[in-house]
């Protein structure tokens, strides 16, 4: 391909966000068909995957968290799990750029992949960390969003 005619520059921030996009229409969709839940994994990936060469670590800890979310939304614990570990350590390793509601998120993502795997008293703790951190958030309008959201769903047990 003649490289003036194509930028992956600009292609990969072209399509990081219409990805991110598309799969939040597809989570907040009532319900999906087996195709829809694959494309809304695919467009997960395919989105941190373009962040990760258009944007910086914080779009990388939101990228996982949302991998994270989509496992979440089709009850998969280990895998949820596993990418909230990831988006954690990326939150515990990023000094600038996160805001408050990036650390609630994130801990509230880890607690639902323990929710999902069974793993009770630690997603417990965990909620109750995401509970602190979501009171915490100075924007209301933030606070009130990721409270909803900490709201939403099975939590398989876990008051």
């Amino acid at each position: 391909m003649d490289e003036q005619l194509f930028d992956a520059e600009l292609a990969h921030k072209y399509f990081a966000p219409r990805l991110n996009v598309e799969c939040w229409s597809l989570i907040d969709q009532a319900s999906r068909t087996e195709d829809e839940n694959r494309r809304m994994l695919m467009t997960a990936f395919a989105s941190c995957y373009h962040w990760l060469h258009a944007g910086n670590d914080v779009n990388q800890q939101r990228g996982e968290w949302l991998i994270a979310k989509v496992y979440a939304v089709l009850e998969d614990g280990p895998n949820c799990l596993k990418h909230a570990r990831h988006c954690m350590a990326w939150t515990g390793k990023i000094e600038a750029g996160l805001n408050d509601f990036d650390r609630a998120y994130a801990c509230e993502m880890l607690a639902r992949g323990h929710a999902l795997c069974g793993q009770i008293e630690q997603a417990r703790d965990l909620k109750t960390e995401a509970q602190r951190l979501g009171d915490q958030i100075e924007d209301g309008e933030d606070r009130k969003i990721f409270l909803a959201d900490l709201a939403w769903g099975n939590w398989n047990g876990v008051e």
